[in-house]
């Protein structure tokens, strides 16, 4: 009997065409709205890329040009240039004939050792008790990934829950539910924080335009904290620096993004 994928696996399958594209079926559980989470959206291309190379991701830059929607698409890639330690390719996710996310990857073998040296925020590797679940109650209509992911908010950071305004910056837990982090979900991770905007009562939708992530090595099972700092919301624009650090205390993911302020 074949083994179940876990959810996340599933929603992130791909079938090839046997030409270097595949198919994909964005799946509505991943979605926002909608239009599926652009953390998942690269962890889909990152997965076709994979099977067409056998390595795992090192790095991804992803823009942003249309939002898909939930449903069939079309993942077209191309090897960049194939190298001993390093491979550089693209992938472009198209739907209805438009593209959508164009992201270039490189991909070779992710560290499995110890650091030389690492410097990381300080959170505990448990959400505290007075951490607020998204997943429950009221919050749960609001962050709609909740229903697939485990997600705690460090209340402390999170001025704009009871109509205060604060820095942009935000502490977060957060895992697979069903099954354990693993590389492809530290993409995820990445792109998981709420708003840093809320903290300045600025509500709404607020799009990334383009993402450029780091993969340092594959997460250990449990909880995943996200640091997540923002240097300046200025008209229209702002960042988003997130830093996934694992249960073992190491490095997952560094993921910045401009994003559109609502």
């Amino acid at each position: 009997m074949t083994e179940a994928l876990d959810p996340f696996a599933a929603a992130t399958s791909v079938r090839s065409l046997g030409d270097g594209s595949y198919v994909a079926n964005l799946h509505p559980d991943w979605a926002v709205g909608d239009h599926p989470h652009g953390g998942y959206l690269l962890a889909l291309l990152t997965r076709a890329l994979g099977d067409v190379t056998g390595l795992e991701p090192l790095a991804v830059s992803a823009q942003y040009l249309r939002p898909p929607r939930v449903g069939p698409v079309l993942i077209r890639t191309e090897i960049l240039k194939a190298g001993k330690t390093v491979t550089a390719a693209r992938a472009l996710l198209e739907q209805s004939g438009k593209s959508c996310v164009d992201a270039t990857i490189t991909l070779g073998k992710a560290p499995e050792g110890e650091p030389a040296w690492s410097e990381l925020p300080d959170m505990p590797v448990n959400p505290p008790s007075n951490a607020i679940d998204l997943g429950a109650g009221e919050q749960r209509k609001y962050f709609s990934l909740a229903q697939v992911c485990d997600m705690r908010l460090d209340a402390d950071t999170a001025e704009f829950l009871d109509g205060r305004t604060g820095p942009p910056r935000l502490r977060m837990w957060v895992k697979p539910r069903e099954a354990q982090p693993d590389l492809l979900f530290g993409l995820v991770a990445g792109d998981l924080t709420v708003p840093v905007t809320l903290n300045l009562a600025r509500f709404g939708w607020a799009p990334t335009v383009q993402l450029t992530a780091l993969l340092r090595t594959a997460p250990a099972n449990g909880w995943l904290r996200l640091a997540v700092d923002c240097r300046a919301v200025q008209g229209q624009w702002f960042d988003e620096d997130v830093t996934v650090v694992d249960s073992m205390g190491r490095l997952i993911c560094q993921a910045r993004q401009l994003a559109m302020a609502p």
